[in-house]
């Protein structure tokens, strides 16, 4: 299969290569317009991305796709850094081929100095506004600035909206109550199915964000992010748990996950229409349908 970078600030995978829809435009061009793409859809549009089955997830600015086929300008790939029970590979789904570049012989994510944006928003080079948890390799930094290399040649960042890594491997390894402050940068935040980014998340995609802001990767949704980490008794969740609900009051099928923020209350990316808040647990609909917890942060002393 072909290695590609993704060459926009965040492409979106769609269900088919003829998903996209007229409005979806501004989504599936580059440059793409994210925000005059969201400005514009209505609850109804917004709601139909999940409702008629057209979008699978996200991918940000420098991560890498396998191409599995091409067809009519679009390219079916698989996105590695996401697991899903879809594919033993990682996530899949279509991105326009606009959207792509050949990767780099000298592209190094896996041995070498990385850049990491740790604010919801950083400029690159003036020209570009990349999403939080963007990956760039790193060339050369100075006081204020680092020099990262991208699918378009180099870019400059502003320090004080990254974390530069020797290497992806040597990442933070965060706390529970780490995931949870992460999360709390985005209060507010209006959901979008399939969002993987800071433009918005759905709530597998804020879940797994959060933890890979902590240097964890994690299962891309829900179901799956139900079936790995460690299994925590509801009595025993501390901050940072994943924790899951399941329709038939929790004993149905899984169709939502949020973090634990402690003190009886979700932190979470709820549905299309409302934005991620925190919220108590006590007597609502989610109190009824909790059925499991997973606990992905490392735990002091293992």
């Amino acid at each position: 299969m072909d290695k590609r970078l993704v060459n926009v600030s965040v492409a979106t995978v769609w269900t088919h290569y003829d998903s996209a829809r007229e409005i979806d435009v501004d989504a599936i061009t580059n440059p793409v317009q994210i925000d005059h793409w969201l400005s514009k859809l209505s609850y109804e549009k917004r709601l139909g991305l999940c409702e008629d089955n057209l979008v699978q997830t996200q991918v940000l600015f420098g991560q890498e796709v396998l191409v599995i086929e091409e067809k009519n300008g679009w390219a079916h790939i698989i996105v590695p850094e996401q697991p899903s029970s879809k594919n033993e590979l990682g996530y899949p789904g279509w991105i326009p081929t606009c959207q792509l570049k050949k990767r780099p012989e000298n592209w190094n994510l896996d041995t070498g100095p990385v850049v990491v944006v740790n604010k919801p928003k950083a400029r690159l080079s003036q020209k570009m506004e990349l999403s939080y948890q963007t990956v760039l390799p790193l060339l050369r930094e100075n006081d204020q600035q680092v020099i990262v290399q991208t699918p378009e040649g180099t870019g400059i960042l502003d320090k004080k909206q990254v974390v530069v890594y020797e290497s992806l491997t040597a990442r933070f390894q965060g706390t529970g109550s780490d995931i949870v402050a992460c999360g709390k940068q985005f209060l507010g935040l209006p959901y979008l199915w399939g969002g993987m980014s800071s433009y918005g998340y759905d709530c597998s995609g804020f879940s797994y964000s959060m933890c890979k802001a902590n240097g964890y990767t994690i299962p891309r949704d829900a179901s799956d992010q139900a079936m790995a980490g460690k299994a925590i008794p509801l009595s025993n969740i501390e901050p940072g748990d994943l924790l899951f609900f399941a329709y038939e009051e929790g004993k149905g099928r899984i169709h939502h996950v949020g973090i634990y923020y402690g003190e009886g209350k979700l932190l979470h990316s709820p549905n299309t229409g409302k934005s991620i808040e925190i919220i108590p647990l006590a007597g609502t609909i989610y109190e009824k349908e909790l059925c499991a917890a997973r606990r992905y942060w490392q735990e002091t002393g293992e």
